[in-house]
């Protein structure tokens, strides 16, 4: 039995499938099974030499167990078609026939799952969506092997209809749908491995590598987009009217949303806020912990997270404790008595305040007379921190706590308030 190139890379026919079950019983099937199993085996060596001993469990490519990975049926399948061409007329390629297409289905959806649960993990959306895209993909299998594919083909390249001056079949535009889906998919997880490389171990520059993570997300984004619509059999030059629409979109309806991209950007780029900048806006401080395209979060020292868009960040006036220095100064007050000896007092506050661990000798700690109250004297004590991510309550607390244990090693009492009353007596 003899197969012809054209055999093994078009849709079988109903003719052929009665060739491939014969195919398959003959002695050369075992033949290519052995030669198919070979390829499995050279593919999970080289992936496993390739990844180390040790490799990461959350992988995309090589997985948890190289055989769970994306690149194990994307090189087997590479290995299979080598197989293939080096045997093509010493063996019926029967057995590569069906396989084939199975590795090519397998490759698919591995991709899709894994880079969906990576960018989504949280998603619900994106189970329908593995689910939906393991069925199209098995479907699409069964029907090539079963030599049903060229009717549904030809049936689809039937219907069709005009885009301005471009005919497009309802084949053309579920083919460029699938090119969409790959190629975004494609663009995902590429852009997320370039992301993670930039950031990752990242203690300087972070802004602008965050800034060029963005900027090739959106590239690659926008070439796939390009590629699809080419592959869907549409000119491009017939979305122009398209993209004026969309500009003036922006330009009227869309004007927040612009703002806030190109305001994101900007961000990045004059490196006025960072990440890991601590900064108060809106009367919310926190953490600078993400700067995204359209948005920024803080995240505050009790755990909550603020979602602020980069338009404000631009047009309002921002807080940033960190941005020359992480030091930040804090003060407490204080009341003592109007007989107390501040020549004694203050030095001893001072010299408390300054053994705290975590304030700093550099600028040194001050106390200052602020105020004359009605029940004693105010005294303000004004120290700095350097490590204000670390939160302000705590190191607040323990100054007081060493103040309170100065006073009471000195002797002067906390005066609390006091009323004199007068009592007059009737002649």
């Amino acid at each position: 039995m003899s197969v012809s190139t054209a055999q093994v890379t078009h849709p079988i026919t109903s003719e052929e499938l009665i060739q491939l079950l014969d195919g398959l019983q003959q002695r050369s099937a075992l033949a290519e099974a052995g030669i198919l199993l070979g390829c499995l085996a050279l593919s999970w060596l080289l992936l496993r030499l390739w990844r180390g001993a040790k490799g990461d469990p959350h992988s995309v490519w090589f997985g948890r167990h190289v055989v769970d990975g994306v690149l194990f049926p994307v090189l087997a399948l590479l290995l299979s078609l080598a197989a293939r061409r080096a045997f093509m007329g010493m063996l019926p390629l029967t057995v590569f026939r069906l396989v084939i297409p199975v590795l090519a289905s397998l490759a698919v959806i591995r991709l899709t799952v894994k880079v969906l649960r990576v960018a989504f993990p949280k998603s619900q959306t994106v189970r329908v969506v593995e689910r939906t895209v393991s069925w199209l993909a098995w479907i699409v299998t069964v029907l090539w092997v079963t030599g049903i594919m060229p009717m549904v083909m030809g049936e689809l390249e039937g219907i069709t209809w005009k885009i301005g001056a471009t005919q497009v079949s309802l084949r053309n535009l579920i083919e460029g749908s699938l090119s969409a889906v790959l190629v975004l998919i494609l663009s995902l997880s590429l852009s997320s491995a370039i992301e993670t490389k930039l950031l990752k171990g990242a203690t300087d520059n972070l802004s602008m590598r965050k800034i060029a993570a963005n900027a090739i997300r959106a590239l690659l984004l926008t070439l796939g987009l390009i590629m699809a619509l080419s592959a869907a059999g549409i000119d491009l030059t017939a979305l122009s009217v398209l993209g004026g629409a969309v500009g003036v979109g922006l330009g009227f309806g869309q004007q927040k949303l612009a703002a806030n991209y190109v305001s994101g950007f900007v961000i990045l780029a004059e490196r006025s806020l960072r990440i890991g900048d601590l900064v108060k806006v809106d009367n919310f401080e926190g953490r600078i912990t993400d700067i995204n395209t359209r948005y920024t979060v803080l995240r505050s020292a009790s755990g909550r997270e603020s979602i602020v868009p980069n338009e404000l960040l631009i047009t309002q006036r921002v807080e940033n404790a960190s941005l020359a220095d992480n030091k930040l100064m804090l003060t407490t007050v204080v009341q003592v008595g109007y007989d107390t000896d501040l020549a004694t007092v203050m030095p001893a506050l001072r010299d408390a305040v300054t053994a705290v661990p975590r304030v700093v000798t550099e600028p040194s700690a001050a106390v200052h007379l602020s105020n004359f109250a009605s029940d004693g004297l105010e005294l303000t004590i004004a120290f700095w921190i350097a490590d204000p991510e670390n939160g302000q309550l705590g190191a607040r607390s323990a100054v007081n706590l060493a103040i309170l244990d100065t006073l009471n090693r000195l002797g002067v009492d906390i005066p609390y308030p006091q009323r004199v009353m007068h009592q007059v007596h009737a002649a």
